[in-house]
């Protein structure tokens, strides 16, 4: 008699085929990637930026182990802080803030931009107004956009913004996490909503490709990036070596965006 499927094996069955929606990307990951590089090189940074949940893909690009500098992780914590949920500073005022026209003009009036940047925007639904003015105020000073987003989920969902448009209609780079209509991939018999997401085991793994091509094409360019790496492969002295040095140039790019802060083109 075979087993019965459980739902652990759905989940990672539709996993799988996330990763085969990612495969099918590669060319525009190389797209962003090249973009990303560039930026680096030229001694500027990757603007990444997300609301909601969509902040672990923005601090999986920067600053952890297998990770570079050259990145600005955005990470704003009245649009991102979830611990409390309810009470001073709950989930209700971050989703009702992720929708506040002008927020995102607030946020990067903090930093003195170039046209040599370059932007990661993550947001699942493609559809809070701040993630997609986020993005319109970076193409607005001809900084190139790359936009995460789940196709389908976004497609069938409504845009905040009273024109309708989405971050897509921002974007010069679109990708796809491969995760279905409204994020939660299974369904569970007696239970009326599906849960457990997948835009976030898609994103992942979409950021962590991009990020290694990126440090391949720094390495080729030869300008091989710091990674932050563990002990247990660098050793105690290398790899502190590793996370001082990393951290200092962090520092010195930072402070380039905050000079004339405000006054860019």
């Amino acid at each position: 008699m075979a087993e019965k499927r459980s739902v652990i094996d759905d989940y990672l069955q539709k996993c799988e085929m996330i990763i085969h929606t990612i495969g099918s990307q590669k060319k525009e990951m190389e797209q962003a990637a090249a973009l990303f590089a560039e930026t680096i090189l030229a001694g500027r940074m990757v603007h990444a930026f997300g609301t909601g949940h969509s902040r672990i893909m923005v601090e999986e690009m920067w600053p952890r182990y297998g990770s570079f500098p050259g990145f600005n992780p955005i990470v704003e914590l009245s649009l991102t802080y979830h611990n409390n949920v309810v009470g001073a500073n709950g989930q209700r005022q971050a989703m009702y803030l992720e929708n506040v026209p002008g927020f995102a003009e607030r946020i990067l009036r903090n930093f003195s931009l170039s046209e040599k940047d370059a932007a990661f925007i993550i947001s699942s639904s493609g559809c809070n107004l701040v993630p997609i003015e986020m993005a319109e105020l970076f193409q607005q000073k001809k900084i190139k956009v790359v936009a995460l987003i789940s196709k389908e989920h976004s497609a069938k969902s409504l845009s905040k913004r009273s024109d309708g448009k989405k971050l897509p209609d921002f974007a010069d780079i679109v990708l796809d996490t491969g995760a279905p209509v409204g994020d939660s991939m299974i369904h569970i018999e007696g239970l009326k909503t599906p849960v457990s997401p997948g835009s976030t085991a898609g994103g992942i793994i979409m950021v962590n490709s991009i990020k290694a091509e990126v440090a391949r094409l720094l390495t080729e360019a030869g300008q091989p990036p710091k990674v932050l790496t563990a002990p247990a492969i660098a050793g105690d002295e290398e790899a502190k070596e590793l996370f001082e040095s990393a951290y200092d140039e962090h520092a010195r790019r930072l402070a380039e965006l905050y000079k004339n802060a405000g006054n860019s083109g």
